[in-house]
C-alpha cells in the first residue's frame, strides 16, 4: 500500500512537471498559472457538487433500507471496522453490474450499486465490493483524482492557447526569433498526451490501492477476486457500455464500463482485470 502511495505521489509531481515545461513554452509562468488557475475554477466545483451532478445522471434513487437491510448491515460493519461514518447508499436502476463511489470526504460520501449487482453476487463478493468503494472514500482518492485532473486540464488549456496563438499569428517570443514553431507544434501535440496518459496511471494506481485496502477491509481477498471476476463476464455479455455509463464518469466504477483491449488499455482508468485478480490471489496466498 505504500509503494501505492509513492507511485501516486510520483505520477502527480509528474503532472506539475508538465505544467511547468508547457507554460515555459507557451510563454513563462504566467501562461501556467492562467490556465492552472482556469482549471481550479472547474475541478474546484465539480469536487463540491460532482457527487450530486453523477448521482443525478444516473437517475440513482435512495437505497431502500426496509428491502436491502442486508447491505446496510454489511455497509454499517464495514464502516465501523473502518472507523468512518455510514456513506449514503444508492440504487441504480440498471441490470448492468456495477457499483461507485463518490464524495469529497468520508462525511460526505454516497456509495451506489446497480440493480444488477444485486443479482449476481453472493454476501461475501458483494461485502468485498462495498469495501473496494469504501476504500475509494477513506483513501480520499476523488480528491487526488480532482487534483489530477486539474492538473491535466491545465495543460490542455494551455496547449488550445497555444495551438490559436499560432494559427492568429502570435505564439512564443523565442519561437518568433528562431524562425521556427516546430518545438512548440511539438510540445502542443505530445504534451497534453503525455499528461493524459499520465493521469489514467493515477486512477489505475487508486484502483489497485482501493482492491488492497478494501480486501483487508472485508478480510477477505478471494470474494473480492470473485465479485471482480463476476463483473467482468457479466459486463461483457450483457453488451451495455455506453448505455449506462458515461465516459466522464467512467473512472468511479468498480469495473471499467468501456473496452480496453489493445491499445486502448493506456487510455483505461482501470488496470486489466487479470493482474487485478492476480495481485488479490497473491494476497490470499495462492
Amino acid at each position: 500500500m505504500f509503494m501505492g502511495q509513492i507511485k501516486t505521489l510520483f505520477l502527480l509531481i509528474t503532472l506539475s512537471v508538465l505544467l511547468v515545461v508547457m507554460g515555459d513554452v507557451f510563454g513563462g509562468s504566467n501562461g501556467a498559472l492562467v490556465a492552472l488557475m482556469l482549471a481550479g475554477v472547474m475541478n474546484f466545483i465539480m469536487y463540491f457538487f460532482s457527487d450530486k451532478l453523477v448521482l443525478r445522471m444516473y437517475s440513482a434513487r435512495p437505497l431502500d433500507q426496509s428491502q436491502y437491510a442486508h447491505v446496510y448491515d454489511i455497509v454499517d460493519e464495514l464502516c465501523h471496522n473502518a472507523r468512518m461514518p455510514m456513506p449514503k447508499l444508492f440504487l441504480l436502476p440498471t441490470d448492468v453490474p456495477n457499483a461507485f463511489a463518490t464524495g469529497r470526504n468520508p462525511r460526505n460520501a454516497s456509495v451506489a450499486v446497480t440493480h444488477g449487482i444485486m443479482q449476481i453476487l453472493d454476501e461475501g463478493e458483494l461485502r468485498g465490493v462495498l469495501a473496494h468503494e469504501l476504500s475509494h472514500v477513506k483513501n480520499r482518492d476523488i480528491l487526488i483524482g480532482t487534483i489530477a485532473a486539474t492538473l491535466a486540464a491545465a495543460i490542455a488549456y494551455l496547449a488550445d492557447m497555444m495551438r490559436w496563438s499560432m494559427i492568429f499569428g502570435g505564439g512564443n517570443s523565442r519561437d518568433r526569433k528562431s524562425g521556427s514553431g516546430f518545438g512548440a507544434i511539438l510540445a502542443i501535440i505530445l504534451i497534453p498526451l503525455v499528461a493524459m496518459l499520465v493521469q489514467m496511471a493515477i486512477s489505475r494506481s487508486r484502483e489497485y490501492l482501493a482492491d488492497e485496502s478494501g480486501a483487508k477491509m472485508s478480510d477477505s481477498p478471494l470474494a473480492l477476486a470473485s465479485a471482480l471476476e463476476k463483473l467482468q463476464n457479466a459486463t461483457r455479455y450483457k453488451k451495455a457500455p455506453g448505455s449506462y455509463a458515461e465516459a466522464s464518469t467512467a473512472s468511479l466504477f468498480i469495473v471499467y464500463p468501456f473496452s480496453s483491449d489493445g491499445l486502448f488499455r493506456f487510455f483505461s482508468t482501470h488496470p486489466p482485470m487479470k493482474k487485478r485478480i492476480e495481485r488479490l490471489h497473491r494476497m490470499a496466498g495462492i
